[in-house]
């Protein structure tokens, strides 16, 4: 256990620290930043960890015992006896803006995930991790043009803004039957804060400018169920199918919803109501996925995930539907089916070389496509990209540091839409342990 206890003090006891002061940072930072945030509960984060993301967010079918696999809650039974393991990962999102004629640019980091595995009894694991569902972060303005309008009133100008973030933390475990089927289950509680406000304002004195908002506190049990079968294919193949659905969750926070008038004299409170979001909910998901592997040198997987918005309730309640109204330059938001294709692969040229260090680093790259669980104006908005990423490994067993990148494309430049351009990096420390072994010598 000594081992043991000098990778916890090392490495895992920093990055419990620098999470829980990331979460308590992220709502004065940007966790994100995306104009297409404004809608629901925000831009939803790619799952899994650097490991799934550098193959394109594959993951629902992989078994492999060197990395922590959340994104099915049976992969947790994939591992050595006795093993312990954690992964701590961070994210980079560089994106690049273009509407019209207009551009800029972003650049923010946040935290990616939290997890720790460990045995519990024979062919039977558990995790117990905290991960970003969604992640808000905008800010943009919009100045009246009209000369019949200002003419009377002097210029307008509306402003929008809004950050914040919905975490999931979850706790689970998979079994293992007849050496092929695993089966596993997942407690999730979302949990969150976003902030979003609206300012309009005048520059005649004459008239006051307004303030809207809304302050959301997010609560929000679910589940998720998860299976894998792996079929062997001779000695050193094997085809393994998995399978996933993740549960609806209604929300069970407030939203805090103000409207202020602000003028040279006094500030009045025009507006201001304490809510319960009523019928809104997060949407279910069902997944799929196909993964091949040929012994330890390498694997392919292609999955599919579907999930259905249009009933969340999110289009019709106050504080999730982006703009207060509709005009020039404000679009109109309506949930809708959010699906997505992924493909991934993984080479490791010789993972026992002793000679030549580059043999034992696992490349990965993936490719994807997706579309939002929303539409703008009835248009639907659709992302796609190339990943490549490699794991180093590092020290004995399985530890590592794993690199991801992502670049992609979001949106269009048709009817006034935003194109995003996206860079994103990850970087990943998989730690491995040999833990509850009892020696023969003290």
């Amino acid at each position: 256990m000594n081992m043991s206890k000098r990778i916890f003090s090392k490495f895992l006891l920093p990055a419990v620290l620098l999470s829980v002061c990331s979460l308590g940072l992220g709502a004065q930072t940007y966790g994100s930043y995306t104009p297409y945030s404004i809608f629901g509960v925000g831009d939803m984060a790619t799952a899994g960890t650097a490991y799934n993301k550098s193959m394109g967010g594959v993951g629902i079918a992989a078994r492999n015992n060197r990395f922590i696999n959340p994104l099915n809650p049976a992969a947790v039974t994939a591992r050595d006896s006795l093993s312990f393991m954690a992964d701590y990962s961070l994210f980079q999102d560089n994106k690049i803006f273009r509407q019209g004629n207009s551009r800029s640019a972003s650049n923010t980091m946040n935290i990616g995930d939290l997890i720790i595995t460990f045995p519990i009894w024979r062919s039977s694991a558990m995790s117990l991790g905290v991960t970003p569902l969604s992640s808000t972060g905008y800010g943009y303005s919009y100045n009246v043009t009209d000369p019949s309008i200002i003419g009377r009133t002097g210029n307008i100008s509306y402003t929008a803004a809004g950050r914040g973030g919905v975490y999931q933390a979850f706790a689970g475990a998979g079994v293992t039957f007849f050496k092929r089927l695993s089966v596993g289950a997942q407690f999730i509680y979302n949990f969150g804060k976003i902030q979003k406000s609206f300012t309009e304002s005048f520059s005649n004195s004459s008239y006051n400018g307004a303030t809207n908002g809304h302050t959301i506190q997010i609560n929000a049990p679910a589940g998720k169920v998860g299976l894998q079968y792996e079929q062997p294919l001779g000695k050193n193949a094997s085809l393994t199918l998995g399978a996933t659905y993740r549960t609806p969750a209604k929300l069970l926070g407030r939203v805090e919803s103000y409207r202020y008038s602000t003028g040279t004299a006094a500030t009045d409170t025009l507006y201001h109501n304490l809510s319960v979001p009523g019928a809104v909910s997060l949407a279910s998901e069902q997944g799929i996925g196909l993964c091949f592997r040929y012994a330890d040198k390498f694997m392919v997987e292609l999955d599919y995930t579907r999930s259905d918005w249009r009933k969340s309730g999110m289009d019709k309640t106050e504080g999730f539907t982006g703009n207060l109204t509709t005009g020039p330059g404000r679009s109109s938001f309506t949930t809708s089916v959010s699906e997505a294709y992924r493909l991934g692969f993984e080479l490791v040229p010789n993972r026992n070389d002793i000679r030549y260090y580059w043999r034992k680093i696992a490349y990965r790259a993936g490719a994807y496509w997706k579309n939002e669980y929303y539409l703008l104006d009835g248009a639907p908005i659709n992302s796609y990209g190339i990943t490549l990423g490699a794991t180093l490994p590092v020290f004995r067993w399985y530890n590592g540091i794993t690199f991801g990148m992502d670049f992609g494309q979001r949106g269009s430049l048709k009817d006034g839409l935003v194109r995003e351009t996206y860079f994103n990096f990850s970087v990943g420390f998989n730690l491995f342990d040999i833990w509850f072994q009892k020696f023969s010598y003290d």
